[in-house]
């Protein structure tokens, strides 16, 4: 999982320190989130600082892109359920801009700053250790899943021999559902393996 341009030339964003980055990202998600609900000029300020920022930082395009669609997914699925909800549609579009700023935000963060140092702010601030463990165990094994599900989706492939997008999406669920058996499973056996060993 690519975190930033480490190992290339910093720009004054990546020297920052990594307090300092993440409470900016928080005042800034914070100040985001309580923008006015109706569509409104204020909303020209974050947009112009998450500009700012990704150009100052030299953000890859692809490494943002990749990240906001899958977010967009989400994003999209939410403001979709709010317009079943008349007393919601009035809000759908803020809710639109105010989650990918967000997300924008986020995304610059994590390109400029290594996750460790992340993770060793989270621990300086106070976090509960048990909430900094489960983030970095989330990281360290994202990538697992990946592979893992990559490997589900050729074994399908190789031994199926129809075609068609309901077929597909059907595949899909099916690949879904036995991932999450399967991280389930994976997930119970690394606890024993830690308890096995002291951790609590």
């Amino acid at each position: 999982m690519h975190q930033g341009d480490i190992s290339g030339s910093k720009t004054w964003v990546h020297r920052l320190p990594a307090g300092i980055k993440l409470g900016g990202t928080l005042l800034l998600v914070c100040a985001t989130a309580v923008l006015p609900r109706e569509p409104h000029l204020a909303y020209l300020v974050p947009a112009a600082l998450v500009l700012v920022l990704w150009a100052a930082s030299r953000m890859s395009l692809r490494f943002a892109f990749k990240r906001l669609l899958v977010a967009e997914l989400f994003i999209l699925g939410i403001a979709l359920l709010s317009l079943l909800a008349p007393e919601a549609r009035p809000v759908v579009f803020s809710a639109l801009m105010k989650s990918n700023l967000c997300v924008a935000f986020m995304l610059v963060l994590v390109w400029s700053t290594p996750f460790h140092q992340i993770l060793m702010t989270l621990r300086g601030m106070r976090m509960p250790s048990i909430m900094v463990t489960t983030i970095a165990l989330l990281y360290r094994y994202l990538p697992v899943l990946g592979e893992e599900s990559r490997r589900m989706q050729r074994a399908l492939a190789s031994r199926t021999f129809r075609k068609g997008k309901r077929f597909q999406w059907r595949m899909l669920s099916v690949i879904a559902g036995q991932l999450f058996i399967r991280s389930a499973n994976r997930a119970e056996r690394i606890y024993m393996a830690m308890c096995a060993r002291g951790w609590k």
